[in-house]
């Protein structure tokens, strides 16, 4: 029984560290370091010292959002001769590459009819880019007129080899579980990452903005389910770190609900899982120092163990309430995750029936996000290692 005691005190150390205890770390220790070390401020590039910059767009079936989103393109505050619009179709069976030729002709569009996956798609799209600086966006996102010129000044860092743009999530009065808990959820990442870039590096970008040294690109695999994480880190597995910018931003709807919202999170954590392996020599301290550090906090912790730990806590602590270890403390914990659960039941139940509940949001989607980690991990495990790196997109509301 004193081996079942210890390993519940693990498993309740390793939740609450990588949820709430990575976070009261890394905030400490960013203010120790800008203590001593200030921020540097480097004045805002002119229209002339601006690079020439590529936005590129891979899209599949996208002709709903093509007018919104060149229209979106051309109102961002970037010289319009340095900017270059590319938009990659490949398998498209839509009007999304016959929309961009007829009415968008300051885009660039680069189509294949075979559909290998958004991986396979931009190591095809970048042998066709030249330009110093590529960002990287969805179809479905919107920028702010700033983002561009913003991601051109973080550049002015020889260090920095990608910068990360802020994802956020339009809710309203009428959200559900899965676009009220995404929401949340994106205000508490976007927050990591932020002091993850002030101590050293942000641990990876999403797909909604990032860009890169073009120069630094390298073909991924194409099986590849998580392009834009992997990307980002094999950057930072050369020396160069991840810059992140709050008020350089993309915004998207959240998923339709939950049963969408489920697609994209085991997509996530099966890529997540993935990733862990090909970028594994980012574990080694010795050679990338402090962000090995926050790597592991921040992204292996999530993708790997926690959820396993945090759905072990509830027998684990149902076998110590009929030990001999028995006390009023493990009553207590017994009873709050009890409860816990009944309001992420309850939540999900809710959200389900159409029937919202803010207060819920947070329950049902954390409980919601963890297991969906662990049906990534029977997805990958089922997966065939030939499989293209193609998934079904999940309905955005």
């Amino acid at each position: 029984m004193a081996f079942i005691e210890v390993l519940f005190w693990i498993a309740l150390a390793v939740v609450v560290y990588t949820y709430v205890g990575y976070g009261v770390v890394l905030w400490l220790m960013v203010k120790v370091k800008e203590w001593f070390v200030k921020p540097v401020q480097r004045p805002l590039p002119t229209d002339e010292e601006l690079p020439e910059m590529t936005l590129f767009i891979a899209a599949y079936n996208e002709e709903k959002v093509v007018d919104e989103k060149m229209a979106n393109c051309l109102d961002i505050d970037y010289p319009r001769e340095k900017l270059h619009i590319v938009w990659c179709t490949d398998g498209s069976n839509d009007h999304t590459m016959e929309r961009l030729q007829q009415c968008w002709p300051q885009a660039t569009v680069l189509h294949a009819p075979e559909r290998k996956g958004k991986t396979a798609a931009i190591n095809r799209g970048l042998e066709f880019v030249h330009t110093p600086l590529v960002a990287f966006t969805d179809a479905n996102t919107l920028l702010n007129k700033e983002s561009l010129r913003l991601i051109a000044h973080a550049f002015l860092d020889e260090k920095v080899g990608c910068v990360a743009g802020e994802k956020r999530i339009h809710t309203g009065e009428t959200a559900d579980a899965a676009q009220g808990g995404e929401g949340l959820y994106w205000r508490y990442e976007s927050s990591l990452k932020a002091l993850d870039s002030r101590l050293y590096s942000a641990a990876g970008a999403a797909g909604e903005l990032f860009a890169i040294r073009r120069e630094l690109f390298e073909p991924l695999e194409e099986d590849t389910l998580l392009d834009d994480f992997v990307l980002s880190l094999r950057i930072v597995e050369r020396g160069y770190c991840i810059a992140y910018l709050k008020d350089a931003y993309a915004i998207e709807t959240g998923s339709a609900n939950l049963r969408e919202e489920e697609k994209r999170k085991v997509r996530i954590a099966a890529g997540g899982l993935q990733s862990i392996a090909r970028l594994r020599s980012l574990f080694n301290p010795l050679r990338y120092g402090i962000f090995s550090f926050q790597y592991v906090s921040h992204r292996v912790l999530r993708w790997s163990i926690t959820p396993v730990l945090l759905f072990a806590l509830l027998p684990l602590n149902l076998v110590l309430l009929f030990g001999e270890e028995r006390t009023g403390l493990y009553v207590i914990l017994w009873l709050l995750q009890t409860l816990f659960y009944l309001a992420g039941s309850l939540g999900y139940y809710m959200s389900m029936r159409r029937t919202k509940n803010k207060l819920l949001f947070v329950p049902c989607y954390f409980l919601f996000m963890n297991v969906n980690v662990l049906r990534g991990m029977v997805y990958l495990s089922k997966r065939n290692k030939n499989e293209k790196g193609t998934w079904e997109k999940a309905r955005r509301a």
